[in-house]
């Protein structure tokens, strides 16, 4: 997560001459204050021992206004005169007034500040710009000599302390907060109706989802809290434990995809000493993700040597582990699903593998526009175009497609009141028709017509006389014959529709099926107990 401020220091050193950030107005997004940016400077930096007179010039300017800055002489058109100094005084440029400030077109008015500061001055001027339109700002300072120099930059919005670059992620995060939070009341209704039928599967989907509330809600409330208060050690703690809750999150959802992809809980009831490992990728995983985390907040990126590969390829290398490990886990699942012909685990299956193609489809796409967006990083006016959509092409956008697979997976997971029974069943081979009662009923009439055809050849019923039934009524052909069962397939055997297949999961298969099977069976048995009586 990036450190945020709206503070910035400026010194002599040329790349800390100019500050830029974007600011808001108070129309645009609201406020109790009148935003503006305002300059400091300090007399710390100056030895007791120097007499002289350092001056140093200011301007505070909106960046659309920058080719006001400075003028050139009829005289040389090619040189550019920033500085009011006694050359351009004498070319009229500026006035005495003016030496040791920049020069600015009368025709920008009010919108730019621009004054000469004279540091050891105790009443020295505080430049100060009011903000009355949304835009990108700078302050930019140049020393009229050698001299060193400290100043502080205050950008100061309407709405608080952020940065205007970052105060759409207040907002952003706060939703996603309530969104989280939707999903887990719906999540915990379903839990709580099913509980006596969960898988341990569901059970990390639960928690899951429960650490991703308390994360964005630690997010969201490390923005609202340096908004109101500014980075001080409050907010710099929060931002300490934000990075840990994200690192958690990132193990723990490598640890979920993964058990989920080699099918625990639905194919397999277990994952027996494979469990051990899994877990202990994760707790690696977690662990560097911390220690990256720290160091990212801790070192400076130009500080940065050789030694934080020691920090960021471990990381790298479990994180490599798990994608490699998730997706030969499902395709070997899956093989296995199709082989054994459990087509409506198959198809949960397959669902899973489309959402993540789909997920890494969208991550290559902006990992090409933001290589495209960023090829013109060194343009001047590459940041005061996209200063406010930068931080949803950093950030926004991942937190939005991880929302979307983790609310798939709740949805294709959710517990019904059939998870157990259904999670471990076997379907039967789609390709066998089964033994079905007709047979036996087609049996039995083949051997009514060989008894037929001998008792024929004998001339009558033989010495035994026509077949007599209980009620001593003699059973001939003028009787009715037996009833033919009703043909039924074997229970399991009953082929599902192609509506049930590609609506539900086997998570949502209802008790009808079995109840139609059972009464099946009740009347095969009792077909089959009247035709033996009656023989």
């Amino acid at each position: 997560m990036p450190h945020a401020d709206s503070h910035a220091l400026q010194d002599q050193k040329r790349p800390n001459r100019i500050r830029c950030e974007g600011m808001y107005s108070k129309s645009s997004w609201g406020g109790d204050v009148e935003p503006y940016i305002m300059a400091r400077f300090d007399q710390a930096s100056l030895s007791e021992n120097d007499l002289s007179d350092p001056v140093v010039a200011i301007s505070i300017f909106n960046w659309n206004d920058v080719g006001k800055i400075g003028a050139s002489s009829t005289e040389s058109p090619e040189r550019l005169y920033e500085i009011c100094d006694s050359s351009a005084v004498d070319l009229k440029l500026c006035t005495k007034e003016q030496l040791g400030s920049f020069i600015i077109d009368p025709s920008a008015g009010d919108r730019i500040v621009s004054a000469a500061v004279h540091i050891k001055e105790a009443a020295r001027p505080v430049p100060k710009l009011s903000i009355k339109s949304t835009g990108y700002y700078c302050a930019y300072t140049q020393p009229l000599d050698d001299h060193d120099y400290r100043a502080i930059v205050e950008f100061r919005n309407a709405y608080g302390e952020l940065p205007g670059a970052q105060v759409p992620k207040l907002a952003f995060y706060g939703a996603l907060t309530i969104v989280y939070a939707v999903i887990g009341v719906f999540w915990g209704f379903l839990y709580f109706m099913n509980r006596s039928d969960i898988l341990p599967v569901q059970n990390y989907i639960t928690a899951t989802i429960i650490f991703l509330v308390v994360e964005m809600l630690i997010t969201w409330a490390y923005y609202d809290y340096m908004n109101r208060h500014g980075m001080n050690a409050g907010a710099k703690a929060l931002l300490v434990v934000d990075s840990i809750l994200n690192a958690a999150r990132s193990s723990l959802s490598f640890f979920l995809l993964l058990i989920v992809c080699m099918g625990y809980g639905v194919v397999k009831p277990s994952l027996g000493r494979t469990m051990k490992w899994v877990r202990g990728l994760a707790i690696t995983h977690f662990v560097f993700g911390v220690i990256y985390a720290i160091g990212s907040l801790t070192v400076k990126p130009e500080d940065a040597g050789p030694l934080v590969l020691l920090v960021v390829l471990p990381l790298a290398a479990t994180g490599t582990a798990f994608y490699v490990w998730t997706l030969n886990s499902l395709g070997r699942t899956l093989k296995d699903l199709v082989e054994r012909k459990q087509r409506v685990k198959a198809m949960m299956y397959r669902k899973l593998w489309w959402c993540i193609l789909l997920s890494i489809v969208i991550i290559f796409g902006f990992f090409v526009l933001n290589v495209l967006l960023f090829s013109g990083r060194g343009s001047e006016d590459f940041t005061p175009k996209h200063w406010r959509s930068r931080w949803f092409v950093l950030d926004g956008w991942l937190s939005l497609v991880y929302l979307a697979d983790v609310a798939f997976i709740a949805y294709i997971w959710r517990p019904t009141a059939n998870n157990r029974r259904f999670a471990m069943s076997e379907e039967l081979a789609q390709d066998d028709e089964g033994f079905e009662i007709a047979s036996v009923r087609d049996s039995l009439d083949d051997m009514d017509d060989d008894d037929t055809r001998t008792a024929a050849e004998d001339g009558g019923w033989g010495k035994q006389g026509p077949p007599v039934n209980k009620a001593g009524r003699s059973n001939g052909h003028a009787e009715e014959p037996l009833p033919a069962p009703t043909p039924q397939r074997p229970p399991g055997a009953m082929r599902p529709s192609a509506d049930n297949l590609d609506g539900e999961t086997i998570f949502a298969v209802g008790e009808d099926g079995d109840r139609s099977s059972e009464e099946g069976d009740d009347e095969e048995r009792q077909g089959l107990t009247k035709l033996h009586k009656d023989d």
